[in-house]
């Protein structure tokens, strides 16, 4: 599919560039795309939804054309959430529906708090991105969700920022991953993100996400418990209509991530997709387009 894009200069001075594709006086999906991909992870979701509903897809700060601030501060999650409420009011976008995946979704979860608390926001459907009062748990007490996430702590080295720079984010990405970054993407889409990754200051953005993070990730060797004086974040319970949709087989972030879902969310409607992998929208797009068509029909 075909996808056009906009430049869309924000509020903050941020410049995102945009796919806005739907009709203008139809109820609004905002989409957040993930690390270390773009706007084009959501080409099936675009092209099922847009017929009936605004489907908006930036590029987000520190991706492709969109601006790149380098400084790490630029990247707290602050800004990430700020950015798609100035998005909504460049756009003239009073209430929306978010819809993210992997970091697209830790910000979505962001964006569905704010939006619940100023009543921006109606609905959210977020895909195999954990919960920002869950997950920092696991990451203290689970040996398997700690494991996968040591790749943060590669990230967040900029001892690495040479390579990455001389090289591009895929010299890093193997690095982290070796060989275990198989996917059945198309070979089009997946030259396109090749080229994407070449740019050194779209590298540093992508990764400044992570070196931004409040999220800590110990070694393997460090206790399995949660430190004496931990306090969860403190978040109310979320009680917006809420859709999380999770790739079953995620090397990532393993199923133990939905546990604990209904004591954080008010009535969490949850589809799993086995036999899938972390990209669910676009690995399984049946599976995943079907789970959002009925949650979105029944809440409408």
């Amino acid at each position: 599919m075909t996808l056009e894009q906009k430049r869309v200069e924000l509020a903050n001075g941020i410049h995102l560039d945009v796919v806005d594709e739907g009709p203008r006086d139809a109820p609004v999906l905002i989409f957040l795309h993930g690390f270390p991909e773009s706007h084009r992870t959501w080409r099936n979701q675009i092209a099922h939804f847009s017929d009936r509903y605004r489907c908006i897809a930036p590029d987000q700060r520190g991706y492709r054309g969109s601006s790149k601030p380098q400084e790490v501060e630029a990247y707290t999650p602050d800004k990430l959430v700020g950015d798609v409420f100035l998005l909504a009011d460049a756009l003239g976008v009073e209430r929306f529906t978010i819809v993210g995946h992997d970091w697209g979704g830790a910000i979505a979860w962001g964006v569905a708090y704010g939006g619940m608390m100023n009543g921006r926001v109606t609905r959210a459907i977020i895909a195999n991105a954990p919960h920002p009062v869950l997950f920092p748990k696991l990451l203290y007490t689970n040996r398997a969700q700690r494991e996968a996430s040591q790749y943060f702590r590669e990230f967040r080295d900029t001892a690495n920022d040479p390579l990455v720079r001389e090289h591009g984010l895929g010299a890093l990405l193997i690095k982290a991953f070796g060989g275990e970054l198989t996917t059945t993407m198309e070979p089009e889409e997946q030259a396109a993100l090749l080229e994407d990754w070449s740019n050194p200051d779209a590298a540093i953005g992508m990764l400044n996400y992570y070196r931004a993070s409040p999220m800590e990730v110990l070694s393997l060797d460090a206790p399995y418990e949660l430190p004496e004086d931990y306090e969860p974040f403190p978040l109310p319970k979320l009680t917006i209509p809420t859709l999380v949709i999770w790739a079953m087989e995620d090397l990532a972030l393993p199923p133990e991530n939905l546990d604990g879902l209904d004591e954080v969310i008010e009535n969490p409607e949850i589809v799993q997709v086995p036999g899938c992998g972390h990209f669910v929208q676009w690995e399984k797009p049946d599976a995943y387009n079907a789970a959002a068509e009925a949650f979105l029909s029944r809440t409408g």
